[in-house]
């Protein structure tokens, strides 16, 4: 199929790894001309390497610290300077904070931050350009619904999937989609810190997810690619889990 993305722009967060770096990967495949954003600068150099080795167009490296006041307004101008402008945006920067009930005010604050306010400070900030074309899509990379215990990222992503909810129900008549995905065990960084051994991994797997394995970033990249195409045009304010199956709800 050809999902209709050749000229498009895209502006990619946490592109340094994981699951962030898949979805850029994919979408220079797919012809999409991209700027990646993260705070270590050498992955996305070497990110960029990859992607002009491929054959597809040489990326706009941005390094970026969204935990710094303003971030979020200056990645997304010079972004749009360097690409022309912005018809996709992907939220991938963040990660869990698993904090005790004794944390303190500050801790919770850091991990509201990054998972949630720079997300909504950069989406509101690219959604004029794309108001302005009457065409955008907008991708968020969130967390589970069913968290096992306190943890400040989940409460910021369960906001993450009201707000774009309420969101995209005022950008649909722009032609602007907003869609959020909640990745379950995929392999990354995070989830090697977590999970540290293959054995662990192996054990986790068997008793929670009923495909019986962790999932690779490619196979999330991959839903990302195609919500951010034309293909994917009647898609909006959905949140979809991609996680073997591990997730219990039924809705």
């Amino acid at each position: 199929m050809d999902l209709q993305l050749s000229g498009k722009t895209a502006l990619v967060t946490g592109a340094s790894r994981g699951i962030g770096r898949a979805i850029a990967l994919g979408l220079a495949n797919e012809g999409v001309k991209i700027a990646i954003a993260a705070r270590r600068v050498n992955l996305l150099e070497e990110l960029a390497r990859e992607i002009v080795s491929a054959r597809a167009a040489e990326p706009l490296v941005i390094a970026a610290d969204l935990y710094q006041e303003g971030s979020a307004e200056k990645l997304a101008q010079e972004a749009a300077q360097g690409l022309g402008h912005i018809d996709i945006l992907v939220n991938a920067a963040g990660g869990s904070r698993p904090y005790p009930f004794e944390a303190t005010k500050e801790q919770w604050a850091e991990g509201i931050l990054v998972n949630f306010i720079r997300l909504r400070e950069l989406s509101h900030a690219v959604i004029p350009g794309m108001k302005a074309r009457r065409w955008g899509r907008i991708v968020n990379i969130t967390g589970t619904s069913e968290p096992r215990g306190l943890n400040a990222a989940n409460s910021a992503k369960a906001a993450v999937h009201a707000w774009a909810k309420g969101l995209s129900r005022e950008m649909a008549a722009h032609g602007i989609t907003i869609n959020s995905i909640q990745p379950g065990r995929i392999m990354s960084e995070q989830i090697v810190r977590f999970h540290p051994t293959a054995a662990d991994r192996r054990k986790f797997a068997e008793e929670n997810i009923p495909m019986g394995r962790f999932g690779e970033p490619e196979e999330l990249a991959n839903l990302a690619v195609f919500l951010a195409s034309p293909r994917a045009g009647y898609i909006t304010g959905t949140v979809t889990p991609v996680d073997g199956g591990m997730s219990r709800f039924a809705f």
